[in-house]
């Protein structure tokens, strides 16, 4: 998750259309599996994995960041939330790595080196950015390396030696939109956040178009904002 997109929106995070938004759209990609012990990875506040265990069956979760200060113990509902920089072997049975690959070096890598964490059977749900046609300054400013096709990142998974279960496109609604927008202003790659704080029908008409989009959602292979891959462990 991008600690910056947090500092921007602050408090409002879980009511802006966007992370409200993906949020859904993760709790549908994992509704399924009834996962009990979230490994989320790049977590930077929990925003997705509290989620998880605010809304479903989920029991504990593990947030692990490298930019954390310290460790820490928190709870949501009830259920602990361990912050961590770093954790040895677990049996949590869900790794969420939502937005963090297109911000290293070596992505398989990182998905190798958690797919060694946790037992046979765990899956992974991994988001990120969309099309290389896409890049702008917000890109830069989040200090991205690359965004993906759909194709591309499932190849990232498989080599990293997980099977893919599935994957998707999201925010397909918006796309034309938002690629008119970037590719209009395509010289443009000075750094700088183009999500920040909407107003009342802004909001709430861009919730409900990813909304309306949820019910086709597990077929969209052709065009969205962001790629979701579903995979498991061997």
């Amino acid at each position: 998750m991008d600690l910056k997109e947090e500092d921007i929106l602050g408090a409002d995070i879980g009511r802006h259309w966007y992370y409200r938004s993906k949020a859904a759209a993760l709790s549908r990609a994992v509704g399924r599996l009834s996962p009990k012990r979230i490994l989320d990875v790049g977590a930077g506040s929990g925003f997705f994995s509290r989620h998880l265990l605010a809304q479903g069956g989920a029991q504990s979760a593990l947030c692990v960041d490298i930019g954390y200060p310290a460790d820490r113990d928190d709870s949501v509902a009830g259920k602990p939330v361990l912050y961590r920089r770093d954790t040895g072997p677990t049996d949590c049975d869900l790794v969420l790595m939502m937005d963090v690959l297109e911000h290293v070096d070596d992505d398989r890598g990182l998905v190798r080196l958690y797919a060694d964490k946790v037992p046979s059977g765990a899956h992974f749900l991994a988001t990120v950015p969309a099309f290389r046609f896409l890049w702008s300054g917000h890109d830069v400013f989040l200090e991205h390396k690359r965004r993906y096709r759909l194709a591309e990142i499932e190849q990232t998974m498989t080599d990293a030696g997980l099977e893919v279960v599935h994957g998707a496109y999201y925010f397909g609604l918006i796309f034309p939109l938002a690629a008119a927008v970037r590719l209009a202003t395509r010289g443009d790659t000075s750094p700088k956040s183009s999500l920040s704080r909407q107003g009342v029908m802004t909001n709430g008409l861009l919730t409900l178009a990813c909304a309306a989009e949820l019910p086709l959602f597990k077929w969209n292979r052709l065009a969205g904002l962001s790629a979701f891959v579903l995979a498991r462990k061997p």
